[in-house]
C-alpha cells in the first residue's frame, strides 16, 4: 500500500492535482485526500481550485458539480460507475412535467442529482444549506427533488412555505428505522443520536439532532458528551474520530453502508492520475443551465454567511 501512496503523491505533484474526498469514502482514500468534506465543502473547494486537475473521490454527481463550478479544469472520477441511486430516481423529463403542474413554484434540486436535472431546476441545495436556500426564495410554493425526506426536514424548518416533495430517497439512509435507534439507545443510553436528514421523518423525530455530515461532525467535536450514536453512512466515523479524539462513537446500524461510496480504491486514484481518465464532461447546453442553478446556490450561501 505504501508504494501506491507514494505513486499517488508523485503523480499528484506531476499533474498539479488536488484530491477531494467525501466523508463516506474508505479511510485510506480519506487519508490521501487534500480535502475531506461533505458535498457542499467539496463543491466550494472545487469552485476555487487553482490546480490543473481535480480528482473527485466520491460519486458521479459530485464530480459533475465540480466540473460545473470549474469547467476549465480536468475533473477525474476514479471509478466511472460510482453513482447515486437517489440521483437516478429523477430525470429531466420529470422536472419538466412538474413545472407544467406547478408553473409558479420554485424548483429546488438537491445536489444529489445529475447535471441534466440541475439544468431543469432553479437552484440547487445540499443537506447543509437546504433550509437557508428555501428561506431565500421569493416563491411561496417550492418543489424539492429528488429526496422526499430532505423535503420533509425543510418543510418542518420552514413552515411558512408550501413544500412539495418528489418521491426519491437514499437507499442507504432509508434502511435506518426507529427500532434501530431504540436498540442503539439501549447500548448507550446517555449518548445523543445524530442522524442525517435523508433518514425517514420518524427516524429524524426519534433522534436528538439532524444535520449534514459536516454538521454532525461539528456537533460531536463541540459537544460536551463523551459518547455519540451516529445515524449516517459509517465512513464518516473515521473523520469524526480524527476531529474529536477521545469521544466514543457508535454507528446506529451496520446497514448504513453506501456501496457506491466504497468503490474507489487507492489503485483507482493512482491510475486516473497516470492516464488522466476517466474524465468528466458535460454537454454545453446542459452545462450552462446547470451551472446557473449551482452558482445561484453558492451565491445564496455566501450572502447568508456574510450577514
Amino acid at each position: 500500500m505504501e508504494y501506491i501512496v507514494d505513486r499517488i503523491r508523485r503523480l499528484r505533484h506531476e499533474r498539479n492535482a488536488v484530491i477531494l474526498a467525501h466523508f463516506y469514502e474508505n479511510p485510506e482514500i480519506q487519508d490521501i485526500a487534500d480535502i475531506v468534506g461533505d458535498s457542499f465543502e467539496l463543491a466550494r473547494r472545487a469552485q476555487h481550485a487553482t490546480e490543473d486537475v481535480i480528482v473527485l473521490c466520491g460519486v458521479r454527481f459530485m464530480a459533475e458539480t465540480a466540473k460545473l463550478l470549474n469547467p476549465d479544469k480536468t475533473v477525474l472520477l476514479p471509478v466511472p460507475d460510482a453513482g447515486c441511486p437517489m440521483a437516478d430516481m429523477v430525470t429531466p423529463a420529470d422536472v419538466r412535467a412538474i413545472r407544467l403542474c406547478e408553473p409558479d413554484a420554485a424548483v429546488v434540486c438537491y445536489v444529489n442529482s445529475s447535471a441534466a436535472v440541475k439544468a431543469e431546476s432553479d437552484i440547487c441545495c445540499t443537506s447543509s444549506n437546504a433550509v437557508r436556500i428555501v428561506r431565500s426564495l421569493p416563491q411561496h410554493t417550492v418543489v424539492m427533488l429528488p429526496d422526499k425526506n430532505l423535503a420533509d426536514f425543510v418543510a418542518r424548518a420552514v413552515p411558512e412555505k408550501r413544500i412539495l416533495p418528489y418521491a426519491g430517497f437514499c437507499p442507504t439512509h432509508h434502511q435506518l428505522t426507529v427500532e434501530d435507534v431504540a436498540q442503539a439507545r439501549q447500548a448507550l443510553p446517555d449518548a445523543p443520536v445524530l442522524v442525517h436528514p435523508e433518514c425517514e421523518p420518524e427516524v429524524v423525530a426519534a433522534a436528538d439532532f439532524a444535520g449534514s455530515t459536516s454538521q454532525i461532525l461539528r456537533r460531536v467535536a463541540e459537544g460536551p458528551e463523551p459518547a455519540f450514536l451516529i445515524g449516517t453512512e459509517e465512513g464518516v466515523l473515521y473523520a469524526i474520530a480524527k476531529a474529536a479524539p477521545g469521544k466514543m462513537l457508535q454507528v446506529v446500524s451496520d446497514k448504513l453502508v453506501c456501496p457506491d461510496m466504497k468503490k474507489i480504491r487507492l489503485e483507482d486514484v493512482a491510475n486516473c492520475l497516470e492516464h488522466l481518465w476517466p474524465s468528466v464532461s458535460i454537454p454545453d447546453d446542459i452545462r450552462v443551465r446547470a451551472m446557473r442553478a449551482v452558482t445561484r446556490m453558492m451565491e445564496v450561501s455566501d450572502a447568508t454567511l456574510s450577514v
